[in-house]
Order: structure tokens, then C-alpha cells, then sequence
């Protein structure tokens, strides 16, 4: 290429990214026309465009390659899908790219720039993109600019390595089985001066840290090697030590910034979820120097205690929420460090809990609020426990046992564990924070769910509940309590249930049916089952997400996430507030649906209640005592007509209230809430029920008519489609034996015929003949008819051909002298010439 020819591309190429620039407007409409899109709609639809302007990037010329770029980059951030199939389409398109990577610094940054559009959303390039060596190209240009201490070019590098391995098994095994994860994990080495983070290094970390999470993840949904893909990922990065680099930047690094420990403490817990080694690897790691080392957990539960971060929080209880999953010896390992310490122990400050067990330390969290007036920390605590009870018997048992000192000895005796959380509970509506404000909104919610978790298939815990005669009239009010939340209602009312369900209890005043009749007494069944429709209604139990999603680390977006912007206090002061984030993780969705499950349950067994009697109750009446001078055998008589009229009532009342039940629980979910209506007296209920059955047998004997009415017509219907069916094969059987005998009166006159004729029927050959040799000679007279007409017509041609050579002055004689005659000449000739 020429100079000349060179200038006049560079013109063509900068007009064409100036063509492709959206003009920003102050105050532009947003309905006003974009003529840069529109240019770029233009340009994309044209396929041979799109590789012309690949093929430029071969050129030797820096601008050509450079405002190639842009242009390309335009284009993509437009027309995104019309460009990759573009792409696709030419052959070696993807390698042009990849070919710009080794090249000069400013083409490389655009050309990576490029690739990370390229490769959003686009599995094909991804695969294509990878074959061409990309994964050692991207870490060869992360190490050449520095690592994490590097600068965009680095984000962009990891960007673009993200896009290769979201939800792409493949690409993971690739990468996994060639470069390993050694390169990836290397970057999370803090470099230089440790306690320097940067806005850009902040993006980084959290870049790598994304990148180790879509590796946790295995690939898509769809991909059936996606759960070996997961365990084998996070096997290798457990191997190569990422362990202890996520807990020095989470859990170490206090000075690094909220959104990196944040991100690493989430990734600790997804990478020991559901894999036993991961957890034993967690369970065993101490941190800190020698002579002051504790347990990894242990610095993780001081983190949910301390921290004033509600974020912080969230994340160091995804830790404890994921180890303690289907983990009943990590669960039992950290149940068997509850154990109370002393009264001065109790009640000493936070820092000093340096040389407490993990135990002792949640042991002191809960109790800790007693003293300062905060129910913060202790509903922090009551997470944790909760995981440790989830799903456990034993630990369940185990915790129920363990009593805290009062907080001054003149207050009387050690408190179980189990009565002071319900008290908790009942001081968290009337408590205020640190700042004198009201308490918040999550407190009661967190408390709620633990005593949900622990009472939940557990006789033992349930009994221990009930012995405090003040904690079920406690719940009673909570659950009728309009001032309280949805949510706080809907669990109280789930505790109660598990007081019926799960009620061993042969004491007739804390058994499954007395506080069956206290909910009923007191609330009322249709009012109670109306809490259950009410709460899974709510903003928490409607809006829960399947699984945890995490937000893309994108130039746009990056900003953003390097700085996690805490919930303004200010804002929980109102107790109806559900829209925290704190109950938004809380109450996962494993929460909601084993809270549904319970609801169910719940329903059934409070109908079930009310269908059997209460075989521990005997009622003795006075009158059943033997009167004086009453004979053995009138007694006897007498005794057994009372028995048989009380076993009918009884048998009656029973059927009534079941019925009652089931219709209340059904009827429970109506969607408005009404005033329970109350039936005045004994003959009222009696009367209404006759009715309500009268009606019920008149609607049975209705359906029934209603069935059999159907099954006539439907045989009416059969017998008449049959009918049709045989009136119309009748008549074609008809029409046939019409049709047989026709064809047979017709063969018999010819039979007669033949036999009639005899020997003289032979055919006349003569007048055959004649006959034929009269309709040739029509045939011939007919052609020869025709040919004369042609020939008239063809003479009359050539007379006005004639008459018209003869105006134009040639001799028409001359012209046509010989013409007849010469037609065998050609013969003659050839003859001649033999």
C-alpha cells in the first residue's frame, strides 16, 4: 500500500469511527434519534464489511489496525449476536484477533477489549477463542503488567478469562489439565506493600476471586458433568493452598477493603460445601503466629460477632452455613465446645475473648446482650447455632442441657439456654440499639428461626418449651400481635404448630391437644391458619431466590463492587422492614421450603387432633356413683345407658370437629382476613350441622343424577351414531344387488342372442372392408381439402410478393426462372462427380 493509498484508508477508517461514536448530549430526549446506532445497524448487516475490516487487521500500518479496532469494538457494542455470526462465518476471523494480542501495547489493550465482548454469551467463540491459545496468552499479559497490582489491563484480562470459563465445563477442564490453577492463584499473592489497596487492585482481587467461584460452580445447569466437574475444581484449588491465601485476605487482612474480605469469605464457604476433605481442611486451620494462634473458625465467629458490617456478617455466615450442611460431625465437633464459662467470664468485654473456645464464644455472644442492652450480637449468635442444630438430634439434646448463669447471682438459679433465647425473644420488641433507636428489624426473625430449627422433630426440645408455662401465652400474643410483621406472626405460629407435632408429652396440661385447644381458644383455627397463607405471601417467602447470584465483574460494573455500601441504620428503625439484607440470606430457600413442609404437616395433624379423643382423660360424673338401695344389677344397667349415650355423643362431637377442621384448613387460605364468627350455643351447632349435612347428602344424591344423566346421554348418543352407521351400510348393500342384477339381465339377452344366431353370426368380412376403405377415402378427401387450402393461401403470398418486387422495379420472372426445376441437381452432381 502506498503512501497515498495509506492516507486515504486512515480518512475512510477515522470516518468511520466518528460515524460510530454516539454524540453525548447534556440533555439529549431519549426518544431523540441515535445516528451512530443507526450507522452501526447499516454497517453490521453487511457481511462482506465485516471481513474487509478483518482482514485490514493483517496490515502492517499501526493506524489501520488501530482504528480497525475500534471500529470492530463499535460495532460489537451495538450489534452485538449480528457481529459474532459474522465473525463465525469467516474463516479465519477469531485467529486475525487473537494474532493482535502479541502485538504493540495500544493494539493489544483494544484488541482485549475487543475479545471481551467477543466472548460474552457466545459458547462457539469461546471454544474457538481458547484453541487459539488464549488462557496462555491472558496470563502471560497478567504477569507482564504486575498481577493484581497491575492496572485495567489486567481487569480486562481477567474479564475476558471469565467469559471463557462461566458456565463452560469444557474450557475448565482445558484450562485445569494444561496451564492448572497455579497462574490463577498466584495473583491472589499480596504483592509490595500489604496494606495498600488501590481502587484498581480492589477490582482485580475481586476479579481472580470471581474467577475461583465460576470454577466452583463446575459449568451450566444443563451440563450432566457439571457436580464431578465442581468436586474435582475444588479439590486442585483446596491442593494448591488457596485455602490459606482466602483466609488471609478475608479473615487476616483486616485492612483490606470490606467488598475483597466480603468475596473471600463467600468463596470459602462455596469451596467447602458438600466436600468432606474441604471441610476437614477448614476445620484444622489455625491462624496467626505462635504463641497466640486460634482456629480458622474461631476467627470466623469472631468476625460475625464484632463486625460492623452488615455485609461482613452475611458473608462469615455463609461460611458456618455451608461447613455445618450435611456435616453431623463438624456440627458435633463445635456442639462440644458449648460450654458455660464463669459468671466474671460472661459478662467480660469482647476483645478478651482472644483465648476462648469456638464455643465459649458464641456461649458469651449470647449472652453478652444482657448486659449492654443490644440484642445485636445475639441474634448473630443465634444464626450459628442455628446451623449447628440443623438437622441434628444430638446436638439438639446436647444444647438443651447447657444453663447460663443469671446475670447477677441475687437473681436466682442458672437459665437454660433454650429459655433465655425466648426470652430474648420476647425483650427484642421492646429494646433499643446502640443509638437509642428502636430495635431491628431482623432480631426477632434470626430468634425465630432458631427455636423453628431446633424445636423441629425434637420431642425433648418441644417438652422443655412447654415447661415454662409463660412461653406458650408469650407466643399466643406474639402470634395474634398485629403490631408485629407478617414474618414474625407466620413463624410464631409455625412454633406452635411444632408444639402439637411434635409433643410427646403425656402431661394433660402440655400435650398435642391441649395446645390444639389453646390455639383454637385463643386465636382461633381459621385466624390461625391464616398467619401460614399470610407469611408466605411476604416479601422474604416470595421473593426467595433458588441460589445465590453473583454479579458480573464488568468495566461498567466494577466501580460499584469495589465499594459495598453498608444498610444506613437509620433506615431499620421501622419494625414492619423485611426488605433487609440480612433476612433476605437469612431466609434462603431451603429455610422457606422446609417452613412450607412444616405447614403442611402442621395442617394435617392439628385435623388429626381433633378427629381422635383424648384417650388420657376420664371424666367420672357424680351421678355414676352407686345409690343407696340400688341393686348391683339396676346399677349395672343404669352404668351402661349412661356409658352408651356418652360414647355417641362423644363419637359425634368427634366427626363434628373433624369436619370442622378440615374445612377451617382448607378454608384457611382464603386471602382476607374476617373476625372468626362463634356459634352462640349447644342447639345452634346442633341445627347447623344437620343442615350443613342435609345439604352435603343432597348435593351427593344431585351428583350422582348429575353422573347417571350423563352416562344415558352417552349411550343415546352411541346407539344413535350406530343406527346411522347400519341405515348406511344397508343402502350400499342395496345399491350393489341393484346394480348385480342389471348387469345379470344384461348377460342373459346376450346369451339368448348367441344361442339364437348360431353358426351365421360370423362376421361379413366384405362389408368390414367396405366400410373401412369408405372411411380412408373421407380420411384422404379430408387431408387433400387441407393441403389445397394451404396452398391457395401460399399462392396468394407470392402474388402480392410479386406485385411488390415488380413496384420496386425487379423482374419477377427471372427470379423465379430454374426454381422448380433445380430441386434435383444436387443429386445430378454428385453423381457426376462419381
Amino acid at each position: 500500500m502506498d503512501l497515498a493509498s495509506r492516507y486515504k484508508v486512515h480518512g475512510a477508517l477515522e470516518t468511520l469511527v466518528g460515524a460510530l461514536t454516539p454524540i453525548d448530549h447534556a440533555k439529549g430526549s431519549t426518544n431523540e434519534v441515535q445516528p451512530a446506532l443507526m450507522n452501526t445497524d447499516l454497517l453490521s448487516r453487511e457481511s462482506e464489511s465485516i471481513s474487509l475490516l478483518l482482514s485490514l487487521l493483517s496490515e502492517e500500518d499501526f493506524y489501520v489496525r488501530y482504528y480497525t479496532l475500534q471500529i470492530l469494538t463499535a460495532l460489537l457494542t451495538n450489534s452485538p449476536s449480528r457481529l459474532q455470526e459474522a465473525i463465525l462465518s469467516i474463516p479465519r476471523g477469531i485467529t486475525w484477533l487473537m494474532d493482535m494480542l502479541m502485538d504493540r501495547e495500544v493494539i493489544r489493550n483494544e484488541a482485549l477489549l475487543l475479545l471481551t465482548y467477543l466472548t460474552r454469551e457466545a459458547e462457539e467463540i469461546q471454544k474457538i477463542v481458547v484453541f487459539e491459545g488464549a488462557f496462555e496468552k491472558i496470563f502471560s499479559i497478567v504477569k507482564e503488567e504486575g498481577g493484581s497490582e497491575g492496572g485495567v489491563v489486567v481487569q480486562d484480562c481477567l474479564e475476558l478469562l471469565n467469559n471463557l470459563l462461566r458456565s463452560n465445563a469444557s474450557n475448565q477442564v482445558l484450562l485445569r489439565e494444561t496451564m492448572g490453577f497455579d497462574p490463577l492463584i498466584s495473583i491472589l499473592k499480596l504483592r509490595g506493600s500489604t496494606y495498600s489497596f488501590t481502587e484498581q487492585k480492589t477490582i482485580n482481587l475481586l476479579g481472580v476471586l470471581e474467577t475461583i467461584n465460576l470454577l466452583m460452580m463446575g459449568g451450566s445447569e444443563a451440563d450432566p458433568q457439571k457436580d464431578s466437574n465442581k468436586i474435582t475444581n475444588k479439590t486442585v484449588l483446596v491442593q494448591k493452598k488457596l485455602l490459606d491465601y482466602l483466609l488471609m485476605l478475608g479473615v487476616e487482612s483486616q485492612w483490606a477493603p470490606i467488598a475483597v474480605r466480603c468475596s473471600a469469605l463467600r468463596c470459602i464457604g462455596d469451596l467447602v460445601a458438600g466436600h468432606p476433605k474441604n471441610l476437614d481442611a477448614l476445620s484444622s486451620k489455625v491462624l496467626g503466629e505462635e504463641p497466640q494462634v486460634e482456629p480458622a473458625l474461631n476467627s470466623i465467629l469472631r468476625i460475625i460477632l464484632r463486625t460492623s458490617s452488615t455485609q461482613e456478617f452475611i458473608a462469615a455466615d455463609h461460611v458456618f452455613k455451608n461447613f455445618c450442611e450435611k456435616n453431623m460431625e463438624g456440627q458435633a465437633m463445635l456442639a462440644s465446645t458449648l460450654i458455660p464459662q464463669p459468671n466474671s467470664m460472661t459478662h467480660a468485654s469482647v476483645e478478651e475473648d482472644v483465648n476462648m473456645s469456638f464455643g465459649s464464644m458464641l456461649l458469651h455472644g449470647l449472652a453478652l446482650s444482657e448486659s449492654d442492652g443490644d440484642l445485636e450480637t445475639c441474634c448473630r449468635a443465634a444464626s450459628v447455632l442455628t446451623h449447628i442444630l440443623k438437622d441434628n438430634t444430638q446436638c439438639k439434646e446436647r444444647v438443651l442441657r447447657i444453663e447460663l448463669e443469671a446475670p447477677m447471682p441475687s437473681l436466682g438459679a442458672p437459665e437454660l439456654l433454650l429459655h433465655r433465647i425466648v426470652r430474648y425473644l420476647a425483650v427484642a420488641s421492646s429494646m433499643k440499639n446502640k443509638d437509642g433507636k428502636p430495635g431491628y428489624s431482623y432480631v426477632q426473625p434470626i430468634i425465630l428461626k432458631l427455636l423453628v430449627t431446633w424445636l423441629a422433630d425434637c420431642p425433648s426440645a418441644v417438652q422443655c418449651f412447654l415447661d415454662s408455662r409463660p412461653h406458650l401465652t408469650y407466643l399466643l400474643e406474639l402470634v395474634s400481635n398485629t403490631s408485629s410483621t407478617v414474618c414474625i406472626r407466620g413463624l410464631a405460629a409455625i412454633i406452635l404448630g411444632e408444639c402439637v407435632i411434635y409433643n410427646k408429652s403425656s402431661d394433660s396440661g402440655k400435650d398435642g391437644s391441649t395446645i390444639a385447644d389453646a390455639i383454637s381458644q385463643k386465636i382461633g383455627l381459621t385466624s390461625y391458619f391464616l398467619k401460614f397463607d399470610e407469611m408466605q405471601r411476604s416479601f422474604l417467602f416470595s421473593s426467595v431466590k433458588p441460589a445465590q447470584s453473583h454479579k458480573r465483574l464488568t468495566r461498567s460494573t466494577a466501580a460499584s463492587m469495589a465499594e459495598i455500601e453498608d444498610v444506613d441504620e437509620s433506615d431499620l428503625s421501622d419494625q414492619k422492614n423485611e426488605d433487609h439484607p440480612i433476612l433476605t440470606s437469612i431466609f434462603d430457600t431451603q429455610f422457606v421450603n422446609f417452613v412450607k413442609s412444616l405447614e403442611v404437616y402442621i395442617r394435617e395433624n392439628i385435623v388429626d387432633v381433633y378427629s381422635r379423643p383424648k384417650s388420657d382423660v376420664a371424666v367420672v360424673p357424680a351421678e355414676m356413683e352407686q345409690k343407696g338401695g340400688e341393686t348391683d344389677k339396676d346399677y349395672i344397667k343404669r352404668l351402661k345407658a349412661f356409658v352408651e349415650k356418652q360414647c355417641s355423643e362423644i363419637q359425634e362431637l368427634l366427626g363434628r370437629n373433624a369436619t370442622l377442621a378440615e374445612d377451617l384448613a382448607r378454608t384457611g387460605g382464603s386471602g382476607h382476613s374476617q373476625p372468626e364468627l362463634r356459634v352462640g350455643n349447644g342447639s345452634d351447632r346442633v341445627q347447623a350441622e344437620t343442615l350443613r349435612r342435609d345439604l352435603q347428602e343432597a348435593s351427593q344424591r344431585l351428583e350422582i343424577l348429575k353422573a347417571e344423566k350423563a352416562k344415558i346421554e352417552s349411550e343415546a348418543s352411541m346407539y344413535q351414531n350406530l343406527s346411522g352407521k347400519l341405515e348406511s351400510d344397508l343402502k350400499g348393500l342395496s345399491d350393489a344387488y341393484n346394480s348385480l342384477e342389471q348387469t345379470n339381465l344384461h348377460l342373459e339377452k346376450e346369451v339368448k342372442a348367441l344361442k339364437s344366431g348360431g353358426a351365421s353370426t360370423s362376421p361379413d368380412i366384405e362389408a368390414i372392408k367396405a366400410e373401412a376403405r369408405e372411411e380412408a377415402q373421407k380420411e384422404s378427401e379430408a387431408e387433400l381439402n387441407d393441403l389445397l387450402v394451404c396452398l391457395g393461401q401460399e399462392q396468394s403470398k407470392v402474388e402480392k410478393l410479386s406485385a411488390r418486387l415488380s413496384e420496386l422495379g425487379e423482374d419477377v420472372d427471372k427470379l423465379l426462372e430454374g426454381i422448380g426445376d433445380n430441386m434435383g441437381l444436387p443429386e445430378d452432381d454428385e453423381e457426376d462427380e462419381d
